[in-house]
């Protein structure tokens, strides 16, 4: 009896975990026929202005910086992603000419379908934007401090390591622009002596930059702010491309060479 009573308890729960990797998976099932709908290109109804052009499983933006995004339909909402969120909207209305659903703020936002061919040429090939200098820059700062005569030299060089800034459009809907980053090399010499030489990458700062926005940040500059007793000083600026928003990192290099690091508060 006891191994009957065992036996039971066993069936019951292979039922139940069953039945719950079967919603699971009923959940998770992508909505192709809503998806195909939506092939096309879309105009906002408020401006009858050109929104975004759908191809397959993926959303394309007539701008020059947004970049393409996968996306798919479960049940009734399309969720894109993108290389930094994941965000969903809930769909209000379809049809094969007709699109509504609701943005991150709650509005409904309605679409319908072009029937203009010249539409297509807004979504011609474009190069995408950056923000960094794309030329190497360079500085060169002489200081004395007790009688030592110090030379700090700075090289900003521009690289085609990609930064991915998640914004919102005028829609609501999620774009992600691409940017490019930089390295920064700093040598600080004590006459013909080097004290210190590094090149320096925006992954030098995770201890210090929270990550979602070192994510979407680019190494902006290092500025030399002169000398003090502890070393030679300079400001780190990472910023967020299109954004008033920066973080500043001091940097300390002392006169044996060491390095200090600390956030301005």
């Amino acid at each position: 009896m006891k191994n009957i009573f065992i036996f039971i308890i066993f069936l019951a729960f292979s039922i139940v975990s069953c039945k719950k990797m079967r919603d699971a998976k009923v959940e998770q099932t992508e909505n192709v026929k809503a998806k195909k709908m939506l092939a096309g290109i879309w105009l906002d109804c408020d401006e009858d202005n050109v929104a975004f052009r759908i191809k397959g499983d993926t959303i394309y933006y007539p701008d020059s910086t947004s970049q393409p995004l996968y996306f798919k339909i479960i049940a009734d909402t399309m969720i894109l992603e993108g290389g930094n969120n994941i965000v969903k909207y809930p769909i209000v209305k379809q049809t094969p000419h007709v699109f509504e659903f609701k943005n991150t703020n709650g509005d409904i936002m309605k679409y319908m379908k072009s029937d203009n061919p010249n539409d297509i040429l807004q979504f011609s090939k474009k190069q995408a934007l950056n923000i960094n200098q794309k030329i190497t820059i360079k500085r060169d700062s002489v200081v004395m401090y007790n009688g030592n005569k110090y030379h700090s030299y700075i090289q900003v060089n521009p690289t085609t390591y990609k930064v991915y800034r998640s914004a919102y459009n005028e829609e609501g809907l999620q774009v992600e622009n691409i940017y490019f980053d930089n390295i920064i090399h700093i040598s600080v010499y004590n006459g013909a002596t080097k004290l210190y030489s590094k090149d320096f990458r925006k992954a030098d700062y995770k201890k210090l930059v929270p990550p979602q926005f070192l994510r979407q940040s680019i190494l902006s500059d290092i500025i030399f702010d002169g000398v003090t007793e502890g070393g030679l000083m300079y400001t780190t600026q990472l910023a967020i491309p299109d954004s008033p928003s920066c973080f500043i990192v001091k940097l300390c290099i002392s006169f044996n060479g060491k390095l200090q690091m600390s956030v301005t508060k």
